[in-house]
């Protein structure tokens, strides 16, 4: 088969890093896949390389961009048509919303097959009500044209449902899959970020990890690091990544008390995750919105407990009070990490409990499955429908 891949960008996020996992092996199994993408924005990190390196190739579409600009979507739109035309795909898959709304109109000019996934959703909660119903409706005149429509999370699903997007019976469940074999290797402290931050090996180091964007809520993981710092001297709180609230925490890190000065640290985008990972004692989510975070799946592949908010894909991920704490408080999540705080051995059973969990279900073998079958029963070969996840 012959597969268009459709992103806004290649930075460190979900659907790039589950490109990043699956597309190598589907290559190696005979496919030849293209993937078509923008630019990342500041601060967001960049796989193109990495991509190429695998033997991926990777063609950048000028204007594609994450943020709405009429003009500079219709030139992207322009140029992807072009690009999926000399490529002749048998099939085009796109990822989120801008991707998914220039791909498929690209593809079905092009008479092309379309499979698109939704990575979580920006239907409701993130706009003004107006907005927010016509993004709705413009989905489900997108959805009823798209061979497939695919949710990484039943959660995700749940609400596509809800929302009247598509039917039960037009969806799969395809849960992300990423590169986890180096983290499920890790079996000691690399030391990376306790150099960085002047942290003890006695430290109980909580990482956030994720784009500092107002969906994310990283304020909150701070509320949560004052509520415990003063019964746990050994805390420290790391943000690892970089985004729209970069100084507003700074500020706030910088006006704060002496606690939070100096044991919260921002460090930015880290591209080797698994020296991030490593160095960890727990990971901490507090977002507003998900699909299935990817960074959950490697803190748990890593042997961590997990504190997180109850939303999307994520009680999909992290089993409560097995493989992690799930709460929707600020309350709720300094109680749950001060159980880890207290009981190096319940965090330790914890985190393998997650790795037990993620192991399979969510490697990148699994998904390059997944999506071979998805592919193989939108242009009728073989005798296998698309795999559904139980």
């Amino acid at each position: 088969m012959r597969i268009a891949r459709v992103l806004t960008r290649l930075n460190l996020g979900g659907p790039a890093r589950q490109t990043l996992a699956s597309d190598p092996l589907l290559s190696a199994r005979g496919h030849s896949l293209r993937v078509f993408c923008g630019q990342p924005e500041a601060g967001e990190g960049n796989l193109v390389d990495l991509l190429r390196v695998k033997g991926i190739e990777v063609q950048e579409i000028p204007g594609l961009r994450r943020r709405p600009s009429p003009w500079g979507d219709f030139w992207a739109g322009r140029a992807l048509s072009r690009a999926l035309r000399e490529f002749q795909p048998d099939l085009v898959h796109t990822h989120a919303s801008k991707a998914g709304w220039l791909g498929r109109r690209a593809a079905w000019a092009l008479g092309l097959p379309t499979v698109h996934t939704f990575h979580g959703h920006v239907l409701e909660g993130y706009f003004s009500d107006p907005v927010s119903r016509l993004l709705v409706r413009s989905e489900r005149r997108m959805a009823r044209r798209t061979d497939q429509v695919l949710a990484v999370a039943h959660a995700t699903a749940d609400d596509l449902v809800r929302l009247g997007v598509c039917s039960e019976e037009e969806l799969v469940v395809v849960p992300p899959g990423v590169d986890l074999d180096p983290f499920l290797s890790i079996r000691a402290r690399s030391g990376f970020l306790r150099r960085q931050v002047g942290a003890g090996d006695g430290d109980f180091l909580v990482g956030v990890v994720g784009r500092l964007a107002p969906v994310k809520r990283p304020e909150l993981a701070i509320d949560v690091f004052e509520l415990l710092c003063q019964r746990h001297p050994q805390l420290h709180l790391i943000f690892i990544g970089d985004g729209a609230l970069w100084g507003n925490l700074a500020q706030r890190i910088e006006n704060g008390p002496s606690e939070v000065k100096e044991r919260v640290h921002m460090l930015g985008v880290q591209v080797n995750m698994v020296a991030v990972m490593s160095d960890l004692d727990a990971v901490l989510l507090t977002s507003s919105n998900e699909g299935a975070p990817v960074c959950l799946l490697e803190a748990a592949a890593s042997g961590l407990p997990v504190v997180a908010s109850g939303v999307g894909g994520v009680p999909e991920v992290v089993a409560h009070e097995r493989s992690g704490w799930v709460g929707e408080t600020v309350d709720e999540w300094a109680f749950g990490l001060d159980q880890y705080l207290g009981d190096g051995r319940l965090a330790r059973e914890s985190g393998q409990r997650g790795r037990v969990r993620v192991a399979t279900r969510h490697g990148a073998a699994a998904l390059a499955d997944r999506l071979e079958a998805v592919y193989s029963s939108v242009l009728g070969i073989g005798a296998d429908g698309p795999e559904v996840s139980p």
